[in-house]
């Protein structure tokens, strides 16, 4: 048996299999402290269905701990910003492009040294260790506990940025974590750059995680190993999830991409998930999900590491309306959706209980949302359809 469980922005699901046969399945509400929700849905499952921790080979887990951690600029480590080019790429140093909020949420400091090649692999400038050792020093004295070190075009060669992180271990020793750009992003320096540097900002979060998932696992007598999934539609292991934390990014979105094409046998298609917050849209092809080929904007900032080409709508179960307007989301109650929304109890006109007034779903108390006028749920409900049938053609193009 193996254990697979997904943490939303509103839910968090879990379901305990047995191959490809679900045994029992929980939902409950996203805890602030995701951890805590993690553990209450294995306790959930064991309660539904009975299981020795020997019996799982496996738990398999989709979280969004680090893109809330970017998005909220919060539990960010103290991070450096190394690039190698000089004389070049002066007039843009790194973090020029970042939101302030984010700059001063990682404590981020930015250095320029010698080295990086040219296009064609010739060397733009020799690697000074001495300056490299200065920078260090300079870190060392400012609490920097990660750093990112990005080379022009070590995409081509990176051997610059592997031979600066040897120097710079040397003086800020084992304790700080050093990101290289060319494991990270693409070519394109400034998207390559703040890729990595968003990946060493929250590197010191990712061991956190890390211990703390793990803990909440083996607190149920399950010592099977974890995995935690990626943006491409695979697995990764604990020790992969420290060192690359953004591979984790949009990672709900593929999740669902590949249970549908496991569900449903087709290979290429469109997939619309519909959450509590957002309604995500991508592109199956060949069972995977397609890889954007732009840049990608995470929190305001430009990168360009691998992302699954994904369109998100704020349209899902917690999208509050404008009664006014008819006008759904972005603005949604979150995982607050089941004391919030008006069939629940709750003061706010959600998307849910206009689906449960027009009868397409059957949750809460029904009563409670008798009063909306038939015709204002039906203008909602065809501008929901209009904004999801115009992702979909965008996506296609």
């Amino acid at each position: 048996m193996h254990i697979g469980i997904d943490v939303g922005g509103t839910n968090t699901d879990a379901v305990l299999m047995d191959g490809a046969h679900t045994l029992a399945g929980v939902k409950h509400s996203t805890t602030p402290d995701v951890t805590d929700g993690i553990v209450q849905a294995i306790e959930d499952l064991r309660a539904h269905h009975p299981f020795e921790g020997s019996d799982i080979e496996a738990v398999m887990i989709g979280t969004t701990h680090f893109i809330n951690a970017l998005v909220q600029a919060s539990r960010l480590a103290p991070t450096a910003a190394l690039r190698l080019g000089l004389p070049a790429t002066r007039a843009l140093p790194p973090l020029v492009d970042w939101p302030g909020e984010l700059l001063e949420a990682a404590q981020a400091r930015s250095y320029l040294a010698h080295g990086g090649y040219e296009f064609d692999g010739r060397p733009i400038s020799p690697l000074d260790p001495e300056e490299l050792r200065g920078i260090a020093a300079d870190m060392k004295e400012h609490g920097i506990r990660s750093v990112a070190i990005s080379a022009v075009f070590s995409p081509v060669n990176h051997d610059l940025e592997v031979r600066a992180a040897e120097i710079l271990g040397e003086v800020l020793g084992d304790d700080v974590a050093i990101s290289l750009s060319h494991e990270i992003g693409r070519i394109g320096i400034l998207e390559r750059e703040n890729a990595t540097i968003i990946n060493a900002a929250l590197r010191e979060l990712a061991s956190e995680i890390v211990d703390g998932l793990t803990a909440a696992v083996r607190a149920h007598g399950i010592e099977a190993p974890i995995f935690l999934s990626q943006n491409d539609g695979t697995l990764m292991d604990d020790e992969y999830v420290r060192r690359y934390p953004v591979a984790t990014f949009a990672s709900g979105p593929t999740n669902s991409m590949r249970g549908a094409a496991a569900t449903s046998g087709l290979q290429d298609c469109a997939v619309i998930d519909v959450g509590g917050t957002t309604a995500d849209i991508g592109l199956l092809v060949n069972g995977f999900p397609r890889e954007t080929a732009n840049e990608v904007k995470v929190a305001g900032i430009r990168t360009n590491f691998r992302m699954p080409d994904v369109l998100s709508l704020g349209i899902g179960g917690g999208s509050i309306v404008d009664t006014s307007t008819a006008e759904v989301g972005p603005a949604s109650v979150g995982y607050r959706l089941g004391t919030e929304a008006l069939v629940f109890g709750g003061s706010t006109l959600t998307a849910t209980d206009i689906a449960v007034a027009a009868g397409r779903a059957q949750v809460g108390d029904p009563a409670k949302v008798a009063h909306l006028d038939p015709e204002f749920v039906q203008r909602v409900l065809t501008r929901i359809a209009e904004r999801v049938s115009e992702a979909v053609d965008r996506m296609r193009t």
